[in-house]
């Protein structure tokens, strides 16, 4: 384990983040798509308002709300794949579409969100770095962190600030502070350093993920290992057959990256993936076309297109709520594809992915570094697994859980990983 996380704070990766403005659950889905679009991730962090009495019990509006309060009212997570499921609701049941989406449009977010209140922990600035990826390894999707006056004029790191013993002499008398448990340092708060009522940022696990690729020296050997040495891929994953339903996809148990693949089966009967319905690829979608093609195509149409065609007169609908002309729903419609050029019948020889439908993928024999680069370079939140002789046969899948645990492993449990695997 680095020692980086060990002597840097959740602090350090919050300087210059922006004041976090909640979200309520009363506001409409319009809001939220909006704000999605504007979120990392493809989702945004749901809360619920305030209570009048305690904003009633005292004459500041802005009184302090204590941390397990402002727990209690943190919802859950919505998410692009969440809204357009929902929506998707509307184009099956819905005689009078145009009016029914406009209705839900304009619904409270309260009807779309999936209650989960363990996807959010308030931590303190001064919490270990390796205490916070514990917890995001433990399904934590967001922390929220207190914002303190001692960042202004500041060019130190948080962690200096705290625990500037650990930097002057890591091999002093301090060891028990360094193994102090989670709750200990995140309830801990020196005297040097005020907290701002009120005032937190919150923090993705993309935001842990950059601070681990500019350190990735430190982690040595383990940035140019295989995924596959460190243990890191994720063989349970959610997949739908191609010719099932495309619904059936947002129906299904999510993996932590919030994504269900759309598969073939080869001859061997192994899984060929085609594609993928997520978040991920939802984010700043056009909802109204993607929400149509959930409820109506299949699994394998809505990832691959279906495309303007005189032979395909079943395949249409109301996309636009502003509009009675009809429209044909297409792969251009939800912008899956940048290059429309191609086979435009499902089911026929399709033998490259187009555009934005085709699924983020890497080999078996890939490196942690390569695979963090090409998750950050995409703002994708996983990385599907191939075979490394067949780049469309579905090995599993890298999410930030397994980043997070690949980085954290201890190095004895690396080494006996890798003596293992050279000796067969």
């Amino acid at each position: 384990m680095a020692l980086a996380f060990v002597y840097h704070t959740v602090g350090d990766l919050t300087v210059g983040k922006p004041d976090l403005v909640e979200f309520h659950d009363t506001e409409t889905l319009k809001s939220a798509i909006q704000a999605i679009a504007d979120s990392p991730g493809g989702s945004i962090p749901i809360w619920k308002k305030r209570s009048l009495s305690l904003s009633s019990s005292s004459s500041d509006v802005n009184a302090h709300e204590d941390n397990e309060l402002r727990q209690q009212r943190f919802v859950g997570m919505l998410s692009s794949l969440d809204i357009a499921a929902f929506l998707a609701n509307t184009a099956t049941n819905s005689q009078d579409q145009s009016l029914d989406m406009d209705r839900k449009l304009n619904s409270p977010v309260s009807e779309a969100v999936v209650p989960n209140n363990s996807l959010l922990k308030i931590v303190d600035p001064s919490t270990r770095l390796i205490d916070a990826l514990e917890l995001m390894k433990q399904g934590v999707k967001r922390l929220l962190v207190h914002k303190c006056l001692v960042w202004k004029g500041s060019c130190k790191h948080f962690s200096v600030v705290y625990y500037s013993r650990w930097l002057k002499n890591i091999e002093s008398s301090n060891s028990k502070q360094t193994s102090m448990s989670f709750q200990e340092s995140s309830t801990s708060s020196p005297s040097r350093v005020t907290s701002i009522p009120n005032k937190f940022c919150c923090l993705s696990r993309e935001d842990v993920l950059r601070f681990i690729i500019g350190c990735l020296g430190a982690l040595a050997p383990l940035p140019l290992t295989s995924m596959a040495h460190l243990g890191a891929i994720n063989s349970h994953y959610n997949t739908v057959e191609s010719f099932k339903p495309a619904i059936e996809a947002a129906k299904a148990t999510p993996t932590d990256s919030i994504a269900v693949a759309v598969v073939e089966q080869t001859p061997e009967g192994k899984n060929k993936i085609i594609g993928e319905i997520s978040a991920h690829k939802l984010w700043k979608c056009d909802y109204i076309a993607a929400s149509w093609a959930l409820a109506n195509l299949s699994a394998g149409q809505f990832v691959m297109g279906v495309e303007d065609n005189d032979n395909d007169s079943d395949i249409e609908t109301e996309l636009s709520v502003d509009t009675k002309r009809p429209k044909r729903f297409s792969s251009r419609s939800i912008r899956f594809l940048s290059n429309p050029s191609g086979p435009g019948i499902f089911g026929q020889s399709r033998s490259m992915y187009r555009g934005r439908s085709a699924p983020l993928t890497c080999k078996v024999k890939s490196t942690l570094a390569a695979v963090i680069a090409q998750m950050l370079s995409h703002r994708a939140t996983h990385v599907w697994v191939t075979e490394d002789e067949r780049d469309d046969v579905l090995v599993g899948i890298v999410g930030y859980a397994d980043i997070l645990d690949a980085v954290t492993k201890p190095p004895t449990a690396f080494i006996r990983a890798t003596k293992s695997t050279e000796i067969m």
